[in-house]
């Protein structure tokens, strides 16, 4: 990661590729929209499937939505489908899974006792595992932390901590191993690659297109990061993406 967290804005967005094909790789939580009290909770912008749509024909299919959140959900915000879907931390890439991974009889009595313990956390069900978000119960978060910890050992799954949560998942997925599975084949294949996401679940993603030659944007509060730049918030976001 870059030592200084003081980052630059990053260049006017039709200038940045330089005369080299770009692709794009965005995040959404906290990305594309503002992170809300919970899942459901949040508002898309007005405009922004149109403007994901107008990237997609400008920069000739090279984009691509980066997310933890199922595809299916993510869909669910952004109408139908225009462009790309990575869901669930790259364990889906480009079609929504079927069903979910179930959990041990003893994983499912730990959970069922951490959620009688603090009933204000939300567990979430997701095709290739499940989170637990303690944003309504922040002083939770030790007890989260090592429930899912010992979940994800006997489960065989990873455990991702991300603001306000803790997520469950396939050991072998992460953003960056899908941008560098994206970026081996048509159409992403030679172009400049960037990265925009806002959480810790993003610096593989910062890492894999760094990797390539490209660059990471942070968005939100300066922190360490292995990003080349750094935007506001989500409307930054908004701002810098248009054409």
């Amino acid at each position: 990661m870059h030592k200084s967290i003081d980052l630059p804005s990053p260049p006017a967005f039709a200038g940045l590729a330089a005369g080299r094909p770009l692709a794009l790789f965005l995040d959404f939580d906290g990305t594309l929209v503002e992170i809300a009290d919970t899942p459901d909770g949040i508002h898309v912008p007005d405009g922004v499937p149109a403007q994901l749509a107008a990237l997609h024909r400008a920069l000739g299919g090279r984009i691509a939505i980066v997310s933890g959140r199922a595809i299916a959900d993510i869909q669910s915000h952004l109408g139908p489908p225009h462009l790309l879907m990575v869901g669930s931390h790259g364990a889906e890439i480009g079609e929504a899974a079927k069903g979910t991974k179930p959990l041990s009889d003893a994983s499912r009595a730990e959970l069922a006792a951490l959620t009688a313990a603090w009933p204000r956390l939300l567990v979430e069900t997701k095709p290739h595992g499940m989170a637990v978000h303690y944003r309504q119960e922040p002083e939770a978060a030790p007890a989260v932390f090592t429930v899912m910890d010992d979940m994800a050992a006997r489960e065989g799954l990873a455990a991702r901590r991300g603001k306000m949560v803790v997520e469950l998942g396939p050991k072998s997925a992460n953003k960056g191993a899908a941008v560098t599975r994206l970026m081996a084949a048509a159409p992403f294949a030679g172009a400049l690659p960037v990265f925009i996401g806002d959480d810790t679940t993003d610096e593989d993603g910062f890492a894999a297109v760094a990797a390539a030659g490209g660059y990471g944007i942070l968005v939100g509060a300066p922190r360490p990061t292995a990003a080349h730049y750094r935007l506001a918030d989500p409307e930054a976001v908004h701002r810098w993406l248009t054409l």
